[in-house]
C-alpha cells in the first residue's frame, strides 16, 4: 500500500464539474493499493498517517500531528502509484490490487479515519477526478507498506 501525503493549506476533488470532496489545512493523500494490501495492511497506515507530525509548531519546527492542528483528510484512489515503468515506455499496472478488492480497502481505510474523529472527505474509487490544492511548504511525504515492514 502506497500512501502520497501532500500538507495542504486547501485541497478539493471535482468529478464531472461537481465538488465530490473539499478541504482547509491538513491531508491531500493519493492511496495506492497493491493486490497483496489486507485491512492489517490499512489499519497500520492509517495509524502512521495520522501520527505524523508535519505541521509547524509555534517555533517553526514540524512538530505538530493532523489532530493538533484540526485538519482534514482528502483521500484520493490512485491505482497509478503502482506503475512499473521498468520495460519500454508503457506502464504495466500488475502490482495494483484488483479493483473490486482495491476499492473494498479504500473504502474500509476511509472508515477507519471517520470512525478516528477525522474529517474525511473522498473523491470516487475509479471515476476520472480533477484534483487541485495549495500545498503547504511544499510538503509532501510517501509512505509504503513494504518499506515500512508492514
Amino acid at each position: 500500500m502506497r500512501f502520497v501525503i501532500q500538507r495542504v493549506l486547501e485541497a478539493s476533488v471535482t468529478i464531472h464539474q461537481e465538488t465530490a470532496g473539499k478541504i482547509g489545512r491538513g491531508f491531500l493523500v493519493l492511496i495506492g493499493i497493491s493486490s497483496s494490501d489486507t485491512e492489517e495492511t490499512a489499519d497500520k497506515m492509517v495509524k502512521k498517517m495520522l501520527g505524523l507530525r508535519i505541521f509547524e509548531d509555534s517555533d517553526g519546527k514540524t512538530n505538530l500531528s493532523l489532530d493538533a492542528v484540526s485538519g482534514g483528510l482528502l483521500l484520493v484512489s490512485q491505482f497509478t502509484l503502482y506503475a512499473d515503468c521498468r520495460k519500454g515506455n508503457r506502464p504495466s499496472f500488475i502490482r495494483a490490487g484488483a479493483p473490486d478488492a482495491a476499492e473494498k480497502l479504500y473504502e474500509y481505510i476511509v472508515r477507519q479515519c471517520r470512525e478516528k474523529q477525522v474529517q474525511t472527505e473522498t473523491g470516487s474509487f475509479g471515476a476520472d477526478m480533477k484534483v487541485q490544492l495549495i500545498n503547504d511548504g511544499p510538503f509532501t511525504v510517501i509512505l509504503d507498506s513494504e518499506e515500512l515492514g508492514f
